[in-house]
């Protein structure tokens, strides 16, 4: 977004001193803290407000999003270099944090990093008594950087409590060490392309995914200046996201229910392959970023703002595909904040919800039908378990077992039920430098004919 032709005196006085990215990252990252809401829908609405210029609104994500990839390092170099360890005020903390994130994990200069935290710690009247604390600790973390990083653990420092001992229980420590190595490393751009992904490969010097899509070379342009964008070539899709629709194997003339459908990346693929697609989502916002989405794609499909458990009990399609909502605790890799927003305790209710929608997509599906169930998460109450429990009270539906010939021959990518399961720390590519994916769960089964 481009600065206002007028911009005010203090406006301009913010840009010369660069404060305001750094201020625009400090309001977001407390108001996720404050609301534990996702650090996409908050940075688009105080980004809004703000009307700084491509450059400063990128730098200020980029601060945002450093910062909760690397908060537990943050937190722990801070706390142990101040006396009373990690401020209780989280006005100051997090203004230390953004400050501290420059200096650990940006390429900004130090002075650039400090000056700028100090300068809105002092026009901040309740802070202002601090500058000087933050002045000197920020100035001895660029001193003992190295020694900070070092020391930093992705395990033990960069993923919460709770989710680093349901994954070591679960996965074992490698495994567990490996998922939260790969959600530090964070994610590259995939592209799911209408066709011949060696060509788009090629001309954007990407890689072709064995799981079919193509995946980007890191600090390329922004995607809306990607050749292919304009002319709806192309969408960002995570490689594990685009499984489910494999899966589901969609035909043309099909009728498909996309159930919690936005913001669209499976509907594009159902709507290409030539199915007829209702895509129900309860939120109206997120369906018009989906019917723009398929407008810049030249797709069409029907869209449904509506309570997925409010439809009519009618089995009136083909096949349903259902993306339930979820603790999203395969995506830190893209969405660091998951992990601090997130809390064990969502999982049961999320996981009640998943189970009732599973049971309201069933009644969708035709005798004959096929039923797709997935979530973008790595705990089993809302992948395995739900699967499990859906077979054991819906005897009408058979699992269909995936076949690692289905998502281009990987078999690690299959349970030992059959269901797929994706963690972050897969590898969908030759080449282990550009590994990772999101970790997903999926089930099928097709419903006996009556």
């Amino acid at each position: 977004m481009s600065r206002p032709a007028q911009a005010s005196p203090a406006e301009l006085a913010d840009a010369r001193a660069g404060l305001g990215p750094r201020r625009l990252a400090w309001a977001v990252v407390l108001e996720v803290q404050r609301s534990q809401t996702a650090l996409d829908d908050v940075f688009a609405q105080h980004a809004a407000r703000a009307a700084l210029s491509a450059r400063d609104e990128a730098l200020a994500r980029a601060i945002a999003v450093v910062l909760f990839r690397r908060f537990g390092t943050l937190r722990r170099a801070l706390a142990e270099r101040l006396v009373k360890g990690w401020p209780g005020d989280q006005r100051l903390a997090m203004l230390l944090a953004v400050g501290a994130a420059q200096v650990l994990f940006l390429d900004v200069p130090d002075h650039a990093a400090v000056d700028t935290t100090v300068r809105l710690a002092a026009e901040d009247r309740r802070l202002a008594p601090f500058a000087s604390l933050v002045n000197a600790i920020l100035r001895r973390l660029g001193r003992e950087r190295d020694a900070v990083l070092a020391a930093s653990d992705a395990l033990a420092d960069d993923t919460p409590d709770w989710l680093r001992s349901r994954w070591t229980e679960r996965f074992g420590v490698a495994t567990a060490r490996a998922i939260a190595e790969a959600n530090r490393r964070g994610g590259a751009i995939d592209l799911t392309v209408k066709g011949d992904p060696q060509a788009w490969a090629e001309r954007l010097g990407g890689t072709v995914l064995r799981t079919g899509g193509v995946r980007l070379p890191p600090g390329g342009a922004p995607v809306r200046e990607i050749p292919g964008y304009q002319e709806g070539a192309w969408w960002v899709q995570d490689a594990a996201a685009a499984l489910p629709v494999r899966l589901l194997a969609p035909r043309p003339g099909e009728r498909i229910a996309d159930l919690c459908a936005a913001p669209g990346g499976k509907t594009a693929q159902l709507a290409q392959a030539g199915a007829r697609v209702l895509a129900v989502d309860r939120s109206a916002r997120r369906l018009r970023r989906l019917a723009e989405n398929m407008g810049r794609l030249g797709l069409s499909v029907e869209t449904a703002a509506a309570d997925v458990l409010a439809l009519p009990d009618k089995p009136a399609f083909d096949a349903v595909l259902l993306d339930a909502p979820c603790t999203a605790t395969g995506t830190i890799r893209r969405h660091p904040d998951v992990a601090w927003t997130k809390r064990e305790a969502d999982i049961g209710r999320l996981a009640d919800l998943q189970g009732r929608l599973l049971d309201k997509a069933a009644t969708l599906v035709r005798p004959g039908g096929r039923l797709v169930y997935c979530t973008c998460s790595l705990e089993p109450e809302e992948g395995e378990d739900q699967a499990e429990a859906f077979g054991s009270r819906r005897p009408e539906f058979v699992r269909m077992p995936v076949d690692a010939n289905e998502i281009g021959g990987l078999a690690d990518f299959v349970s030992a039920a059959g269901d797929l399961r994706t963690l972050p720390c897969h590898n969908p590519v030759p080449d282990s430098t550009l590994g990772g994916l999101d970790g997903f769960f999926a089930a099928r089964w097709r419903r006996v004919e009556a």
